[in-house]
């Protein structure tokens, strides 16, 4: 997997996971797990050097 291939998947997979965090009860067991994630996506996406300001709907 090239590089650009791995920065789309986890751009789209934040994505994903931000329309599931938001459609679940903030606070919530499965919310918390997803917060995880999502700690992790923009740790990774951070690295590859995007700009999360855009596309960060969950502001945490």
């Amino acid at each position: 997997m090239t590089e650009k291939e791995m920065i789309q998947k986890n751009i789209e997979e934040f994505s994903r996971l931000q329309t599931y965090m938001l459609a679940s009860e903030k606070g919530s067991d499965a919310y918390m797990l997803m917060k995880d994630r999502y700690t992790e996506l923009k740790v990774i996406l951070n690295t590859f050097g995007i700009n999360l300001t855009d596309i960060d709907k969950i502001k945490e």
